[in-house]
């Protein structure tokens, strides 16, 4: 199956022209494909009421990097998707253009009165975000919809399942897609963002409810600088008993300026946190391990960085003392008391 995917054409839609862009929402049993729309299957894009008595329903509108099947007049399959990119660009058209009342019912040619898009946003985190509330969890980018229906012969067919997902409707540039001009290519050819591609699809076909970890990259040159100053330090005088094999790891990451794992984040936050009283007592790398391994984990400048990194991403709130309670996400009872102990 994978291989026969990998056989069909791929395109990324895009907006180019000015009439270009989502021009309206259908309510729909299951999605279809026909010829100039992009409708989304019916596995993908199911909506759910979540408020009876306020006629709401809520579900994700596009997806992505979601491949989408779709067939031309030959018969012939072919698959779709979005950028995250393009999906806020066109989120963002669609309200411009004041589209939100602009519903169909199964793609028909009429327009049905009486509901409306109430709310439509950005997927910025996809573990702390308000579409959690409804049970989605969604991947970043996701564009996001409630829809209210006021319309009373709509929203009893909602309610008994005659209606059940959206399906967008609209007009999109087709080009056809990096990745498969990337398949062409030998693999010592392909550029690093080629291969990342390559990845992304192969696991989205494998594995499509399940999110690639996210990594960065964006960590100031001071973090590469102290890791670089710890490892020369030690190719000269050596680790002696300082240290562990996944701080000497880190350090090399580091001073390479490779991308690391949210979870390393947690990690490099918490190593620094509960460290830098170290730093009073080891001024110098000679002076005992705390300066070199605390230089080796990007020193101060990781500290601030990875700090705020979570800050960003909503996993940290309030400033604590790091030497006491200064834990990371998901840390155990049992390592939160081992630091008290400290």
């Amino acid at each position: 199956m994978l291989k026969k995917d990998m056989d069909e054409e791929i395109f990324e839609l895009m907006l180019v022209d000015d009439e270009d862009g989502v021009t309206a929402n259908s309510f729909v049993h299951s999605g279809a494909i026909e010829k100039d729309f992009v409708f989304f299957g019916k596995e993908e894009m199911f909506f759910k009421s979540v408020n009876d008595e306020k006629r709401l329903v809520a579900g994700p509108l596009l997806v992505p990097n979601k491949k989408i099947l779709r067939v031309d007049g030959e018969g012939k399959r072919y698959f779709v998707y979005f950028s995250a990119d393009t999906i806020e660009a066109v989120s963002r058209k669609f309200m411009k253009d004041g589209n939100g009342h602009e519903v169909t019912l199964e793609h028909g040619n009429k327009k049905v009165n009486d509901i409306y898009l109430t709310e439509s946003w950005i997927v910025a985190q996809s573990g702390k975000d308000k579409s959690n509330l409804y049970n989605f969890t969604l991947p970043i980018g996701t564009w996001f919809g409630v829809y209210k229906v006021e319309n009373d012969d709509v929203w009893e067919k909602v309610k008994n399942g005659t209606f059940r997902g959206y399906s967008i409707e609209g007009l999109f540039e087709h080009r056809k897609s990096d990745i498969k001009l990337a398949l062409e290519k030998g693999i010592d050819e392909l550029t690093e963002d080629e291969a990342k591609e390559i990845l992304q699809t192969i696991h989205s076909m494998l594995m499509p409810d399940v999110e690639l970890a996210e990594t960065f990259a964006d960590y100031p040159d001071g973090v590469k600088n102290n890791a670089k100053s710890a490892l020369d330090y030690a190719e000269k005088n050596g680790w002696g008993s300082c240290g562990t094999p996944v701080g000497k790891q880190r350090a090399n990451q580091l001073a390479k300026g490779e991308a690391i794992s949210l979870d390393t984040i947690k990690r490099m936050y918490s190593f620094l946190s509960r460290h830098e009283g170290d730093l009073e007592s080891s001024t110098a790398y000679g002076d005992g391990c705390g300066k070199l391994m605390y230089d080796a984990w990007g020193g101060k400048s990781a500290l601030s960085w990875s700090r705020n990194k979570l800050k960003k991403l909503g996993l940290i709130e309030a400033e604590v003392s790091p030497s006491i309670t200064s834990t990371y996400p998901g840390e155990s009872a049992a390592n939160k008391k081992k630091k008290n102990d400290e």
